[in-house]
């Protein structure tokens, strides 16, 4: 690339920003315009969920100095349209060329059908959303949080937290289903019972209506507000007819240098999924780790290198007084061993395929995730016994 081309990154999400912050890092003198489709400066999407919407601090805008880095930032900028034959993104402000781009646009939340501007029903995504939901904690309102995904157990810790009457209601048969096998997801059922939440698994919601929900075996849930928390798709609509491939997941088609299937265009975060050979299959990870790794490698490839993207998958969820860490991925293991008392408040769990160690479940105990983290990069093997106790650091597991 010369001096005098400019990248344009549509997103101003943590994954577009730190695309900006690591091309500057990495010695790209030429332009960088960064486009926002909010209002508001970019920020860090965690703090929503908790001190934000609790009120505790106003914003959780990003300490980078824009100026500084030489970077335009667009802010009220919605794209609409890609052209990549002009290299142009067609936004509702106008166009704006490029000579390299990467889409970080990341996700947009799962409503309920027929939810979408009934009064009372909230999501929560954006900064907007976070303050639109701070009075109903102000005033204690009567919540139904719909969806026990990780999400919803945020959602509903901070609104009991809050002082707010909190039931949560789940159309499958246990919380976070399509997220952790039964042997833990059945550990977390107890602490919404803990915390004083109600929590209705194998329900589902047949309406949503002003005053509460309806659900699906004719039962009247009254609340003073419905908190939807069942998922994120991708945003990626705007790219339709551009050639830039997706998946049955509208999730963009990245390979595994985050090159998309047009030329000179990039993706990043949330929208985007890529081929694992780690774990020999396309993930597609919506979490913060994710939008803060993938960038580095996306402008070392923007600018000529030819980096492979394949990480451990890292999240953390604050919920019902636990700090609960997880790294990996354990859809293709084999053995399953568990560590600490499942009863008790600190425990773990250990993935293995073949021995090695895929993916780990920490709860309040940190030392297993850092351990276990570098095992899982190192792609360690385990002795199964010595990984199954819980006063053995599982460094000292390996065999």
């Amino acid at each position: 690339m010369s001096s005098d081309e400019r990248v344009v990154i549509v997103g101003a999400g943590m994954a577009g920003v730190q695309t900006a912050v690591a091309l500057r890092e990495q010695g790209w003198g030429g332009g960088i315009t960064l486009l926002g489709a909010e209002r508001h400066a970019p920020y860090d999407r965690p703090p929503l969920s908790k001190a934000v919407l609790l009120g505790t601090v106003e914003d959780a805008a990003l300490e980078v100095d824009f100026a500084a880095l030489d970077v335009e930032l667009l802010l009220s900028r919605e794209a609409v349209a890609l052209h990549p034959g002009e290299r142009r993104v067609g936004t509702d402000l106008g166009p704006v060329p490029y000579d390299r781009l990467v889409v970080a646009t990341g996700a947009e939340p799962v409503m309920l059908p027929g939810s979408e501007g009934v009064p009372g029903v909230y999501a929560l995504r954006t900064l907007d959303d976070a303050v639109a939901l701070r009075p109903v904690l102000e005033e204690k309102r009567q919540v139904v949080v719909v969806g026990a995904g990780w999400i919803g157990a945020e959602l509903a810790t901070v609104a009991r937290t809050a002082g707010c009457a909190v039931t949560v209601v789940e159309a499958a048969q246990r919380p976070l289903a399509e997220v952790v096998p039964e042997v833990v997801s059945e550990r977390m059922r107890g602490w919404y019972a803990e915390a004083g939440v109600g929590l209705l698994t194998g329900t589902a919601v047949a309406d949503v209506e002003p005053g509460g929900v309806r659900l699906a075996d004719g039962r009247w849930l009254a609340a003073g507000a419905v908190v939807v928390g069942i998922g994120a798709r991708p945003a990626t609509a705007w790219l339709a007819g551009s050639g830039v491939a997706l998946g049955p997941d509208r999730a963009i088609v990245a390979d595994d240098r985050l090159r998309t299937s047009v030329p000179e265009v990039y993706a990043v975060g949330d929208c985007a999924s890529f081929p694992s050979a780690r774990y020999g299959e396309r993930l597609l990870v919506h979490h913060w780790d994710n939008a803060v790794q993938g960038p580095r490698v996306a402008a070392a490839n923007l600018l000529g290198g030819d980096e492979v993207y394949d990480p451990v998958p890292y999240f953390w969820s604050e919920q019902f007084g636990r700090f609960v860490q997880y790294a990996g991925h354990h859809a293709a293991a084999d053995t399953t061993l568990q560590r600490g008392d499942p009863d008790g408040h600190a425990w773990s769990v250990c993935w293995l395929r073949e021995g090695t160690l895929v993916a780990l479940l920490a709860v309040d105990r940190p030392r297993d995730l850092a351990q276990g983290r570098k095992l899982i990069e190192r792609r360690a093997r385990l002795d199964p016994g010595l990984a199954a106790d819980p006063a053995v650091p599982l460094k000292a597991a390996v065999a």
